[in-house]
């Protein structure tokens, strides 16, 4: 009601009438022609969260898988120690560890895409509670053609008024792919953070750009501010996608009154998640590095090399030579000579992790 207001008597300014007068455009009878809050606020909710995702948030993060790409083939040949419980696993490349991140970023583009049909679903037309009351037949279909040009971006009338009124299913879909990218990027930024702990006393296989100095008391403390920023944005979309899950739960009968709650959350979240993006790229991925003696030094220490001998001396026997190592602080190699496990030659011929990336040639 207020929007028609402004909008007649700005309309009666410029045609020279007295402000206020409703003429000779009325709030009602004419900004407000064929036309209801009901359907009106919904097709505004659509046409937001359209632009938003299609203008900000999917290319921030079309930059993002690129700039992730980049990095996966840049450190294609490091050869890694795996990692599974928080504890040392088989060997894999630095490479395939980020090709993960980047397929799950592919992933995200395709999720979020997908959401995009429904919200391209005008309400305009259905008036109070779908039936299209006061409207005549056509007109739905030609607001939904003018919005598309007016934006750039294709809309469509929705096919079933009582639905786009009644229920914003199309806004809870598109704020759960939002949250499921946020659980990706999640992971990816933590697990950034994790390898790049150190400088001294934590994994540190990845040097992490330094933007600023880290602490107030200790001289020289550099932090990961990039990942705990982007990990804490993450968790405010986690906890906007509870709110949009309840409130989209709450059309009763003919209309959800919920509708400022979840379009202010939906696009709060994307603008998060796209300014979190740029920055994460920019501030943190390009800069990234990979410290190479020290990946090499933690691969070379990991027990779990022996994973190879299995088709050699058997699941058991490796065990015992990875427990033995470990209990008296052998290498495996060391290990596997004490217990007669197998030759030396033998040891060097098959523990080798270069040979441990992919499945064997099937003989």
């Amino acid at each position: 009601m207020n929007a028609n207001e402004v909008i007649s008597n700005r309309a009666i300014e410029i045609l020279g009438g007295e402000m206020g007068s409703k003429k000779p455009v009325h709030p009602n009878d004419h900004v407000n022609m064929s036309a209801s809050s009901n359907d009106t606020f919904p097709t505004a909710m659509h046409i937001a969260a359209v632009l938003e995702i299609e203008e900000e948030l999917l290319p921030a993060l079309r930059s993002l898988k690129d700039a992730m790409y980049k990095k996966q083939q840049a450190f294609d040949k490091i050869i890694k120690i795996g990692r599974t419980h928080l504890q040392d696993a088989t060997p894999l490349t630095l490479g395939q560890e980020f090709s993960g991140y980047v397929t799950q970023l592919e992933y995200g583009i395709l999720r979020v895409e997908s959401a995009l049909p429904r919200l391209r679903y005008l309400a305009q037309g259905g008036t109070a509670v779908g039936t299209g009351l006061n409207t005549f037949k056509g007109f739905a279909e030609d607001i939904a053609t003018e919005v598309s040009k007016l934006t750039g971006h294709e809309f469509v009338t929705a096919p079933n008024k009582f639905e786009a009124l009644a229920a914003h299913d199309a806004i809870v879909e598109a704020h759960g792919q939002l949250n499921t990218l946020a659980s990706s990027l999640f992971k990816i930024a933590q697990d950034i953070r994790f390898l790049g702990s150190g400088p001294r006393c934590g994994l540190g296989e990845l040097k992490l750009p330094e933007n600023e100095p880290g602490s107030s008391i200790m001289p020289g403390k550099v932090n990961p501010t990039q990942c705990e920023s982007l990990t804490m944005l993450c968790c405010q979309v986690f906890g906007n996608q509870a709110a949009v899950t309840f409130a989209g739960s709450q059309g009763n009968f003919e209309l959800n009154v919920f509708k400022p709650v979840m379009i202010r959350n939906l696009l709060h979240s994307s603008r998060l998640l796209s300014d979190g993006m740029r920055s994460f790229e920019k501030n943190l991925i390009e800069g990234l590095e990979a410290d190479e003696k020290r990946i090499d030094a933690l691969l070379h220490e990991s027990l779990m090399l022996v994973t190879c001998l299995n088709p050699v001396i058997g699941y058991d026997m490796a065990s015992k030579v990875a427990k033995n190592a470990h209990k008296k602080g052998l290498t495996l190699k060391e290990s596997a000579m004490e217990l007669k496990a197998l030759s030396e030659e033998d040891f060097d011929k098959n523990v080798r992790p270069e040979l441990m990336l992919a499945p064997k040639e099937k003989k």
